[in-house]
This record gives C-alpha cells, sequence and structure tokens, in this order.
C-alpha cells in the first residue's frame, strides 16, 4: 500500500514497504525531476516526528512562529484572552491605519486551526 499526498511541487510518498517505496520513486523519477528528502521533517506547516509506533504531528512550530511575528513571544499567559468589561459602541472608533498584518494574522490562524 502507498500513498501520495502532492501539494504544488511537493510530493510525500508513505508505502507499506521500503522495496515498494524505492519502486515507486523509481516510476516518478522517469517522469519527473526528483529530490528524495528521505526522512519527513517539516511540510504545510507541520512538523513530523518518528516514533517507532508511527509518525506524531504538530504544529508548535509553527504556532510558535505566528507568536514571534506579532511579538507576543514573551507574553505571559492569561486564563482569559479578552476584557470581558469592554463594551463595543455603535459610534465609529479610530480604524486599523494597516490591515495587512490583521489580514495575514487571521490567515495564519485559521490555517493552524483547519490543517
Amino acid at each position: 500500500m502507498a500513498y501520495i499526498l502532492l501539494y504544488v511541487d511537493d510530493i510525500i510518498l508513505i508505502a507499506s514497504s521500503h522495496d515498494l517505496r524505492k519502486s515507486f520513486m523509481a516510476l516518478l523519477e522517469l517522469e519527473f525531476s526528483m529530490k528524495d528528502l528521505i526522512l519527513l521533517s517539516y511540510f504545510l506547516c507541520i512538523t513530523f516526528t518518528s516514533h517507532t509506533g508511527g509518525l506524531f504531528l504538530s504544529q508548535s512550530t509553527y504556532a510558535s512562529e505566528i507568536i514571534a511575528r506579532i511579538g507576543m513571544a514573551w507574553c505571559n499567559p492569561s486564563t482569559t484572552q479578552v476584557d470581558t468589561k469592554q463594551k463595543l459602541s455603535s459610534s465609529p472608533g479610530t480604524p486599523c491605519a494597516d490591515g495587512t498584518l490583521y489580514r495575514s494574522l487571521a490567515g495564519a490562524f485559521q490555517h493552524l486551526t483547519v490543517v
């Protein structure tokens, strides 16, 4: 049994045996220019760690990168993430000067929760 995950120009090939993996790689190399990295470590913001029972998948590195990008790597955790006493107002406030960072973070957090 073999599984292939293809994303743009990256391929993950998982096979039930080493011989099957090698023969499948040989067939793919006839059609495509490829480099076999052998061990999978980081793909699509997911860290892969190999264990005797299989693979452990984690997004902790990606989550840490997001937190560092917004300058909150050294912040202390809080039990409540939002000011519960803050009241919303119907009057317009000061708009965000540049929404690029906000949109980028919204997309990063969406990727973190969907993947």
